[in-house]
């Protein structure tokens, strides 16, 4: 999703979002670490993604 889709949600629906990516992450992570992930730029794009919505997070806390 980009930022402007983010933007449009609520602080819970981010909130929600942010903890969906971190247990993605994880899982991600572990698959990686048992050798089972197929494509490791996985996890460098669920990272950005987590960056991206607490950025907006952090838009909307100042604003």
């Amino acid at each position: 999703m980009k930022a402007s889709e983010y933007s449009a949600m609520t602080v819970e629906q981010l909130n929600a979002k942010v903890a969906e990516l971190k247990a993605e992450l994880f899982t991600l992570r572990f698959q990686l670490a048992t050798g089972q992930l197929q494509n490791p730029h996985q996890i460098e794009e669920t990272k950005r993604e987590v960056a991206r919505v607490k950025t907006v997070l952090r838009q909307k806390e100042l604003a």
